[in-house]
């Protein structure tokens, strides 16, 4: 299979329409220098307010959305981008991509980009990026989201050309590899970075710890130049606080907001691909026994936390992956809402012995979306009236993310924890391999069985693919029930009115600058 696109890279700039609040409801190196207010509210500066820090400004930890909304397609490109409208596969740093064997996939560099320290791109630093990618001493992210433990030979065949070969055959190869950020091959391939050097529109003028992230153009950048030539980045944990910001000419653009938190007119709804969900750690009791864990999802009331806590802005969910994405199951419906059953379920458990009444952490990360306090807390109160003993613990980032990703934190007792996932591929085999393969990146639990339906599934293309991927998300409840589902997110973006940019479902973990221009004056 062939597939060769005319290279483009100028942005749309998009017609923006705010909302109502009704509707709403319904670097070549580090600067030392510090930006200045006066530059930071300049005509041609973005005023960016996140919900927390980047934990990591590391290209091959893009995956992690508090990181690839400032890394990915600003700082770094990839090969190929995904569409995140269509699902189509567009080029970036490669202009074609050509399945010439079963298992090995070819791509061809672009040629006359340079990144922002001035050297030049070509295929060995494409190959070189890949390889890092999955050295194991650096850690990746983007290694245990994306790929499995098996092996995979990158051979550069000329300056623009280079192939990858597979163990088995891997028909979607180059949804995995657009995932992989692009670096030079001086960067330093055991270690993380904190200063990313790509070939995008940006790049890093500083990185004030705890307060600040700020990205300057790229004046090597081959491209249209983008708009706005730099962007300062903040962060806020509070929503309201991050609105009131956009509201009081403080910020641009604030993202993660909740109906509740203030934006108004400014406020911008769409759909993001997020689903929220409750991960239990199959592992250690009491959530080792299946009757507790199904007594957990029959205890979330996922209308009342979507009609009260999240106001519309989602739909209870019956798994894990939205539509639009290969495999969503059209058929599944939530599991209702039963405390009775529910008890019913714990007090067998206790009658076999299951120790039912051990202290259960309920894991939440802070700022992870709106209302994530007030939905940590609706869970808990609603698994103490069904006799189960759980204590809440809210974390930052790199906290949290040491319950969610492998390597597990030994010992850690049962776990009940608060997961987003945004499948941003487009496959569930994307979703699958992570969160429900017995040793998936960020899966606790599974079963041979199980993990052979899966694998079978993968293998398929076409309506087949789709079958029997909607197949594996049904018996998930049913065989493993590692999950309660609670609700496909919808989020809320504030932007002032200077700003012309339209959201779209990738904008929460991949916020391209470039795609933001200035708004047309209005006309009084």
């Amino acid at each position: 299979m062939l597939i060769a696109v005319l290279r483009s890279r100028k942005r749309p700039a998009g017609c923006l329409l705010a909302l109502s609040a009704v509707a709403v409801l319904a670097a070549g190196g580090c600067s030392v220098a510090n930006t200045t207010a006066s530059e930071s509210a300049s005509p041609d500066t973005l005023r960016i307010v996140l919900p927390q820090e980047p934990p990591t400004l590391e290209p091959c930890d893009a995956s992690l959305t508090a990181t690839g909304v400032v890394v990915r397609s600003n700082i770094t490109e990839p090969l190929i981008e995904r569409n995140p409208s269509s699902g189509a596969l567009e080029p970036s740093l490669a202009t074609e991509w050509t399945q010439v064997q079963p298992d090995v996939w070819r791509l061809t560099t672009a040629t006359g980009i340079r990144f922002s320290n001035g050297q030049p791109f070509d295929a060995e630093d494409a190959a070189f990026s890949i390889r890092r990618t999955f050295n194991g001493a650096i850690g990746c992210d983007v290694n245990g989201y994306v790929f499995d433990d098996s092996t995979r030979e990158v051979t550069v065949v000329d300056p623009n050309t280079i192939e990858v070969r597979t163990e088995t055959p891997d028909p979607i190869l180059p949804l995995r590899l657009s995932f992989i950020e692009i670096v030079p091959r001086t960067t330093v391939d055991d270690d993380k970075v904190r200063v990313p050097i790509g070939t995008g529109p940006y790049m890093v003028d500083f990185w004030d710890s705890g307060q600040r992230v700020a990205l300057t153009a790229n004046p090597n950048y081959h491209g249209d130049a983008p708009e706005f030539t730099r962007a300062v980045y903040q962060w806020r944990s509070e929503g309201s606080v991050r609105a009131a910001m956009v509201t009081n000419d403080e910020a641009d653009v604030a993202t993660s907001l909740g109906p509740e938190d203030g934006a108004g007119d400014l406020g911008i709804a769409y759909t993001n691909n997020e689903t929220t969900a409750l991960r239990m750690q199959a592992t250690d009791a009491p959530l080792n026994d299946y009757r507790v864990r199904e007594a957990i999802d029959l205890s979330v009331n996922r209308d009342g936390i979507v009609d009260a806590l999240f106001q519309g802005l989602g739909i209870p969910a019956a798994q894990l992956v939205g539509k639009g994405i290969v495999g969503y199951n059209d058929r599944l419906t939530p599991t209702p809402y039963d405390l009775d059953r529910a008890r019913e379920l714990v007090d067998e458990a206790r009658a076999d012995g299951v120790p039912v009444d051990r202290t259960i952490r309920l894991i939440g990360r802070t700022g992870q979306f709106p209302k994530i306090n007030e939905t940590i807390e609706n869970l808990q109160f609603t698994l103490s009236k069904i006799g189960l003993d759980v204590k809440i613990e809210m974390m930052d980032t790199s906290g949290q993310m040491q319950y969610q990703t492998r390597p597990f934190v030994p010992g850690s007792g049962p776990v009940l924890l608060m997961i987003m996932h945004g499948n941003q591929a487009g496959d569930t085999q994307f979703t699958l391999d992570q969160y429900m393969l017995s040793d998936g990146y960020q899966s606790t639990y599974g079963t041979p069985a199980y993990d052979e339906q899966i694998r079978s599934a993968e293998a398929l293309t076409g309506a087949a693919r789709q079958n029997a991927l909607a197949a594996v998300l049904a018996a998930e409840p049913r065989e493993i029930r590692q999950y309660a589902y609670i609700a496909h997110m919808q989020a809320v973006l504030a932007k002032a009115s200077r700003v012309a940019y339209q959201p779209n479902s990738a904008t929460g973990d991949e916020m391209r600058l470039a795609e933001m221009t200035h708004a047309p004056a209005q006309n009084d």
